[in-house]
């Protein structure tokens, strides 16, 4: 054979093997590739703030520290809360006390002082008739001048209005607190129940609390700064769950069923995420200019988001990712454009 057509023939069998090899050098394939995505890990921050005014006295978390959920991050000067909270407990022990003495009404010993101050003005009260009447009997024939009868029947007038007065104290006393009164004092109650409540509530929010697990992105006070409701004290990013935000044209919707299994992979890293699409929304919008796709950036899209199910350090936020959709067995992938 000549030397030739060995060397095409040789030829020919190189580029056959390799087209069995690739797949016809990606020109066919037993199924089609599965479809790809592409989108960014949302990027998910929260300013960290106080709502009470005061100075900071503990700051205990650096950037780029992981936190967890309840930690405390930082601490103002709590003392003024404090006096605060005693302060309303004082006033809702006194309330609770006059409530208490309302509903119990007056005890024994004050109903029997009443009691007595009313014989007491009764006995004045005959020794002033008693008086009236002699001196009546006698301003008559002269005996006693006009001027000491009517000092008699004034004191005798004075006596009486003594044991009115006297009979009507001990009649309320043995009555017993109004029900009016009594409803004031429930109302006095719940009043400092109330404030004391609020006082704790100030007490606590003298405290700024991590709301999630996260790291701190950014410290931007320090202690001994004096801060005010609002005011940024920490920036946390919150990495767990990571979110995936991605964007899918009309023709791929049928594809996204919330449930659907997903992989997920960067261009600095050879791991394979795995995620699930968790939501798909229901209305279209233009291609963001961070995504990249092989559509024109012009066309209408929809977003979707996928939950990883095993993040770590590798995903960051605002990070692009590409999204490709997990292989059912037995279930024919749609086609698409």
């Amino acid at each position: 054979m000549p030397k030739r057509a060995i060397i095409i023939a040789v030829i020919a069998i190189g580029i056959a093997v390799a087209a069995i090899f690739t797949s016809g050098f990606g020109l066919w394939s037993g199924e089609d590739a599965p479809p790809e995505f592409y989108g960014n890990v949302d990027i998910r921050e929260v300013d960290l703030a106080f709502e009470q005014s005061g100075r900071i006295t503990h700051m205990n978390f650096d950037e780029g520290q992981r936190v967890e959920k309840g930690a405390v991050l930082a601490v103002i000067d709590q003392q003024s809360l404090s006096d605060d909270l005693r302060a309303a407990q004082a006033r809702l022990a006194s309330a609770k006390a006059q409530l208490v003495k309302s509903r119990n009404g007056n005890r024994p010993q004050e109903i029997g002082a009443a009691s007595a101050q009313l014989e007491q003005a009764r006995a004045q009260l005959r020794q002033a008739r008693s008086e009236y009447e002699r001196r009546r009997g006698l301003v008559a024939s002269g005996a006693v001048s006009r001027a000491q009868f009517e000092q008699s029947r004034e004191s005798f007038d004075v006596a009486q209005a003594a044991v009115d007065s006297a009979s009507q104290q001990l009649s309320l006393l043995r009555a017993g607190s109004r029900r009016e009164d009594i409803a004031a004092n429930v109302a006095a109650v719940e009043q400092a129940e109330a404030d004391v409540a609020q006082a704790k509530t100030q007490l606590g929010e003298g405290q700024l609390i991590a709301p999630s697990g996260g790291i701190i992105l950014s410290r931007v006070q320090e202690p001994g700064a004096i801060t005010s409701p609002g005011a940024t004290i920490y920036t946390l990013t919150i990495d767990k769950p990571v979110y995936i935000r991605a964007y899918a044209p009309e023709p791929q919707l049928g594809l996204l069923a919330p449930g659907t299994k997903v992989d997920v992979t960067t261009d600095s890293s050879d791991k394979i995420y795995r995620g699930t699409i968790g939501y798909v929304s229901p209305s279209a919008e233009f291609t963001p200019k961070t995504v990249q796709t092989e559509d024109l950036r012009s066309d209408l899209v929809y977003r979707f988001r996928v939950v990883v199910q095993n993040p770590d350090s590798g995903l960051r936020q605002g990070q692009p990712v590409t999204i490709t959709l997990v292989r059912t067995k037995g279930r024919k992938q749609a086609s698409y454009k």
